[in-house]
């Protein structure tokens, strides 16, 4: 995905001023406030995808800055920001070494532009599920559950399910090999059908291929219902926000609705902020989307 938007109008977001300084108060703070939560606080690096195209930011240093800046310490990478560096050991040992020196735990990698895994036609769906391949390895070495992807293709709803349950199938038997889950987002186009994506993922039927809930991608679909759909097979969940009130609850999603959804399913994995909005910069709209998952969350807890 050049850029997201376009990404999910295919299938069918200031600028930070990032400070490097340690912010201890709030690192020490936020790790005694999450033992107090039904969940896991992550951090989806896409919330920084402006300061890292401007160049602000190096994939490198998105766990120190993850920690130090905003006391998390659980990431979500983007391939994209180091989309050449799958199968280079010594920079994924660099990155892994990194996380570690901040104690901080790498969840997932979310993969784009690798090619649609529901595409009809067979030989270029076969293509991008070897493609996928060099992510799961990608994502084992790091110490990762799971690689997200996307259930993309074009045809009928019938057509791209029946060849998103197959491409999916064949890259969750590979992942399998590596143990590393392969989860799929709502991520427009059909995708976005909570109903739709539940059928492919029961179509699918492995204990690895799972779901990513992202509370902002339904669209037309009713966003409560779509979470609840694929929540059954959820492995990952992506708080996303854009606008926030004065009170800091989000203007669009109700977030004790959601939390609720989440907490009623026995969910108690990683909650990946994802902020894309822009009347906030980055670093502020991920602060707020933090606070608003701590005070909810402790609500509900």
């Amino acid at each position: 995905m050049t850029d997201r938007r376009s990404f999910l109008k295919q299938l069918g977001v200031g600028a930070l001023g990032l400070s490097v300084l340690p912010v201890l108060g709030e690192s020490c703070a936020s790790s005694v406030t999450n033992k107090n939560l039904f969940f896991d606080i992550s951090l989806a690096e896409w919330s920084l995808h402006k300061t890292l195209f401007d160049g602000k930011l190096d994939n490198l240093d998105f766990p120190k800055t993850a920690a130090e800046t905003f006391g998390i310490y659980a990431v979500e990478y983007v391939n994209q920001f180091f989309k050449d560096k799958a199968k280079d050991q010594t920079y994924l040992s660099d990155l892994n070494q990194r996380a570690k020196d901040y104690g901080v735990t790498n969840v997932l990698i979310m993969i784009d532009g690798e090619g649609p895994l529901g595409s009809t036609d067979d030989a270029e769906r076969s293509q991008a599920v070897e493609n996928h391949y060099k992510w799961v390895e990608a994502a084992k070495f790091l110490g990762c559950h799971a690689i997200r992807v996307n259930a993309a293709g074009e045809g009928t709803t019938d057509e791209v399910k029946a060849a998103a349950i197959d491409g999916l199938g064949r890259l969750s038997e590979f992942a399998a090999q590596h143990d590393i889950n392969v989860i799929v987002e709502n991520h427009g186009g059909i995708s976005s059908h909570g109903d739709w994506l539940s059928a492919v993922l029961q179509g699918v039927g492995k204990p690895n291929c799972g779901s990513l809930p992202d509370f902002g991608n339904f669209y037309e679909y009713d966003r409560y219902q779509g979470v609840q759909d694929l929540m059954p097979f959820a492995k990952g969940v992506s708080a996303k926000t854009n606008v926030f009130d004065a009170e800091g609850n989000e203007v669009h999603i109700d977030y004790r609705k959601m939390l609720q959804i989440v907490k009623d399913a026995g969910y108690t994995g990683h909650v990946g902020i994802e902020y894309e909005g822009s009347e906030l910069s980055e670093e502020e709209g991920i602060k707020a989307t933090k606070r608003l998952l701590e005070r909810v969350g402790a609500e509900l807890s």
